[in-house]
């Protein structure tokens, strides 16, 4: 394969050290593991061409366009379709994509992308500056409504483009972090359906999308990396939500890979001679997610009882077997030198200071809540369900609400219409701000209302900080207060489990909720 040249910066521009999370190691099951963190493959040799079948939990229903899309799930599989001027890899280092090089001013207030040359979109167009000035100014909300898309790129003070192969990004304050939401994707100007009909320059293009069946994408045969072209000529990934449904499927040969099972299912395959499961960390923040403006859990008290009522062990033996790391706040392992493992034991489980604080509260006798997950993720539904049981002991009669996905991402995210809910919330980029700005009080991705000042200034101060150990610094106040505001009960960052037929090989373990469907490929006979 194509040595690329490697940016030498890690994670934001600077030197954010990316592992996999928690005691997994990123290794098949029963087979030693590599030091970059990829999976152990099977020594046969990889073949071009074929085609695979990926089981997905649910339909891409939000957007597929990538400046619109909320769900994990769908930017996990966009990430196939769409590039950014820089994109990341499995080592968590940023490579130039659609951008051939790239510097950042000394102030970290401008930067400059050189574009490479004959980069073409799906549609046989090649990229040109234009269409880069105008997918930044669109998450800008510059050439908009003047509503940024991205949070971040609420920044963008202009874009101008000084020749035919330069655009020059300068930003109203100075943000050395920038570089990471640089990965979002450059889309062609003239296309205006790409929710319908997505049109990127990445490995694979979109083929069709039959409503709660399937996403289907092809080997793009212009690829500006002809070095690093997808092996695969098609993937199609299936959405099959039913436990039994995705093992059955798995047994049977009608899916030949799935992400991300739980515990069950994957002690129902792990004898199949025809299967391979690969374990690693999911990069993902479970949590029993609070609505902090809605009663009962607007009362600090309250929430820290929760905390105190939870055994997070037994979530992650009832429900993982044991597999996982447990965290007490909104950042994983993997974002090593922001992560704060000293967090996960601020609140061990004392039933009695729970049941104290909720004497204090006004709640002697508990009260009811409802708990809202989404039916197609059944580690969610699991943990629930422990919770429920684990609540009772402080007399909070917990009751589980199963909702639709797109009615989760509608009501519950987007309306902000729960008590609580058990998910998992990802990093859309490499970054520790990805994870944290989310709750700053005026965040549109603010689902859970989480309002402290001292909280907010932090945020602004880290936007202003060129300085790396500073930074450090602030995100770790940022993630302290989250726990000593209680905001939410965090559970762990969970262990994934990926299965792949015996007959592909090449998956890699990401630090961001990815699927990288150009490194599969189907082994010699």
């Amino acid at each position: 394969m194509f040595n690329r040249k490697k940016l030498c910066m890690l994670l934001l521009a600077v030197s954010l050290t990316v592992v996999l999370g928690g005691c997994q190691d990123g290794k098949a099951k029963g087979e030693g593991s590599q030091e970059n963190g990829s999976s152990q493959e099977t020594e046969a040799e990889p073949t071009m061409g074929g085609s695979i079948v990926v089981g997905i939990p649910q339909d891409l229903e939000d957007s597929l366009d990538p400046h619109e899309a909320v769900a994990a799930g769908t930017k996990e599989v966009l990430f196939n379709i769409y590039e950014g001027l820089v994109k990341p890899d499995s080592e968590g280092n940023y490579t130039d994509a659609v951008a051939e090089s790239h510097s950042i001013s000394d102030d970290g207030k401008v930067y400059t992308f050189k574009l490479r040359e004959h980069v073409k979109f799906h549609d046989g167009t090649e990229v040109t500056v234009d269409d880069v000035k105008y997918s930044i100014e669109r998450c800008a909300g510059i050439n908009g409504n003047g509503t940024p898309l991205i949070a971040a790129f609420s920044n963008v003070e202009k874009v101008e483009t000084p020749d035919a192969s330069t655009v020059e990004i300068s930003l109203k304050e100075a943000d050395t972090e920038f570089l990471a939401y640089l990965t979002v994707a450059v889309v062609p100007e003239h296309c205006t359906d790409l929710d319908k009909n997505p049109v990127g320059t990445g490995p694979f293009s979109y083929v069709s999308r039959s409503p709660q069946e399937n996403i289907v994408i092809r080997k793009f045969e212009d690829y500006w990396n002809t070095e690093e072209q997808a092996y695969l000529d098609e993937v199609t990934f299936k959405v099959v939500g039913d436990s039994n449904a995705i093992v059955t499927g798995l047994k049977a040969g009608s899916l030949d890979m799935y992400p991300r099972i739980n515990a069950t299912q994957s002690a129902q395959i792990e004898d199949d001679e025809d299967l391979r499961i690969y374990e690693g960390g999911m990069n993902l923040i479970q949590a029993l997610y609070l609505n902090n403006a809605q009663e009962p859990f607007d009362d600090v008290r309250v929430r820290q009882a929760l905390c105190y009522a939870v055994n997070r062990q037994e979530v992650l033996d009832m429900t993982a077997d044991g597999k996982g790391t447990i965290i007490g706040s909104s950042m994983f392992p993997a974002f090593e030198k922001y992560y704060m493992p000293e967090l996960a034991d601020k609140y061990p489980q004392d039933i009695e200071k729970a049941k104290e604080l909720l004497k204090e509260a006004g709640y002697p006798d508990g009260f009811e809540m409802t708990i809202t997950v989404p039916n197609n993720y059944q580690q969610h539904i699991d943990a629930a369900q422990v919770l429920v049981e684990q609540l009772k002991q402080v007399g909070i009669d917990a009751e589980i609400q199963l909702v639709e996905w797109d009615s989760w991402l509608s009501d519950t995210y987007a309306d902000r219409q729960f008590q609580s809910t058990v998910v998992g919330l990802d990093a859309s980029y490499l970054s520790a701000r990805a994870l944290l700005e989310r709750f700053a009080s005026d965040s549109e991705k603010n689902f859970i209302n989480y309002s402290n000042p001292e909280y907010d200034a932090l945020y602004e101060q880290v936007k202003k900080s060129t300085d790396d150990a500073e930074q450090v610094s602030l995100y770790k106040e940022m993630e302290t207060l989250l726990a000593d505001d209680a905001a939410n009960v965090y559970i762990q960052d969970m262990a994934s489990e990926v299965v792949l037929r015996k007959n592909y090989g090449g998956y890699e373990f990401y630090p961001l909720y990815v699927l990288d469907m150009a490194k599969i490929y189907q082994t010699a006979e």
